[in-house]
């Protein structure tokens, strides 16, 4: 039995993770920043599955070192194995882009989640154990007018993710980079133009049986990645063009 610390618990992504982890008798720490919305959670979660779920409370929006954190947590509650950062932010475009909702982009995005994963990386690399999945888009493949700043930030994060891959392969540690397209989320509702949009449990299930088989990158669901393919191989004098 492993402990899987999952970040960002309350997305409807992240939920669908946790069910899958749970329903293999994994034991999951929630962290996030609605107490009361995790501890419902972990609740469900002990009766639905009878496996542990605890609670710990954690904001990536702060810039202090995560080290300490994250020894005071495995203190607390004993070794853990696996890291899921699905933490992320994505307000309407006009928002993103001025003063400080931008740099909050980034924060929560890219700097917040690169900092707790640099942290258990080392930790990994000196036990020669564990894994890591990091959620980030099919928008960090190619800028777009609509969402250009939430695109760098998670694609900065992929990019960030195939190097740590990269580093911690040797260590027997994987590091699995999830690329889901439009998502049933908070984030996503109300948003004109979604189309084939994926229910966030199936999701969820489809992450961590990618993780268990030790995927490198995914696309969710997989037509994705002949769609970014294709967008990738536009010539740009033609892309620059195109209202997306």
């Amino acid at each position: 039995m492993t402990q899987i610390l999952i970040v960002g618990a309350t997305s409807a992504m992240a939920r669908g993770c946790a069910f899958a982890w749970a329903a293999q008798g994994q034991r999951v720490l929630l962290a996030g920043r609605d107490d009361a919305e995790l501890a419902r959670l972990a609740q469900d979660i002990r009766v639905r599955f009878n496996t542990a779920a605890q609670v710990v409370a954690l904001d990536l929006d702060e810039t202090t070192p995560r080290e300490s954190w994250l020894a005071e947590l495995q203190e607390t509650y004993g070794q853990i194995d696996g890291l899921l950062c699905a933490a992320g932010w994505m307000p309407d475009n006009e928002t993103m882009r001025h003063g400080a909702p931008a740099l909050q982009v980034i924060q929560r995005n890219f700097t917040g989640p690169v900092a707790l994963i640099n942290a258990f990386a080392d930790v990994c690399e000196q036990r020669k154990h564990g894994f890591i999945v990091g959620i980030s888009s099919v928008a960090g493949d190619r800028g777009r007018q609509s969402n250009y700043l939430y695109g760098a930030a998670k694609g900065g994060f992929a990019i960030y993710l195939a190097g740590l891959r990269n580093r911690l392969f040797a260590s027997g540690v994987s590091v699995l980079t999830v690329k889901p397209g439009f998502v049933d989320t908070r984030m996503t509702f109300g948003l004109p133009g979604l189309f084939l949009v994926a229910d966030p449990f199936w999701v969820g299930q489809q992450i961590v049986a990618a993780s268990d088989k030790g995927r490198d990158e995914v696309y969710i669901p997989g037509f994705w990645r002949l769609i970014l393919l294709i967008i990738r191989h536009v010539p740009e004098v033609v892309f620059k063009r195109l209202k997306l």
